[in-house]
């Protein structure tokens, strides 16, 4: 998946306004303008699309993390300058307080069957035995339960 497509399943799953797109960048340490939202939000054949660069997606989860979760003691998150579908995978996870179990309920609700231990290999080190690397179609899979769990429709 590409970060446009995150941040436009992210943006759509809570009915975020473009203030409060502002807000949550702002609470990963990013200043962005609406102008930015509304052109990262375009499709791609749009010609004011603008695409997102890693550290651009890294900083808003970041801020997602901070307004469902409340600011941590210490030093900030710094944004990575390179992600990976396990990386977002894990910060979605860490936002909305999931446990491996709720992850198999979401993937459940778009019609997918996977296991905990599928799940846990998600979020191990990419050195480990039983890392498994996250594909874009599974992670589509995991917005489009998200869709399901919370959307408001």
């Amino acid at each position: 998946m590409n970060n446009n497509d995150i941040l436009r399943r992210v943006r759509y799953t809570f009915e975020y306004s473009d203030s409060q797109m502002i807000d949550i960048f702002a609470k990963g340490d990013m200043t962005v303008t609406r102008a930015e939202v509304s052109s990262w939000m375009k499709r791609e054949d749009d010609d004011d699309f603008t695409p997102m660069k890693d550290i651009e997606i890294a900083s808003f989860l970041n801020g997602f993390i901070v307004l469902k979760r409340g600011p941590k003691d210490g030093p900030k998150a710094i944004p990575e300058r390179q992600l990976d579908n396990n990386i977002i995978l894990r910060k979605m996870k860490i936002a909305l307080n999931l446990k491996d179990v709720d992850v198999v309920d979401i993937i459940d609700l778009a019609g997918i069957t996977v296991s905990k231990h599928e799940i846990s290999a998600f979020f191990r080190k990419k050195g480990q035995g039983q890392y498994r690397p996250c594909l874009d179609q599974f992670l589509r899979n995991f917005f489009q339960g998200l869709q399901k769990k919370y959307r408001n429709t």
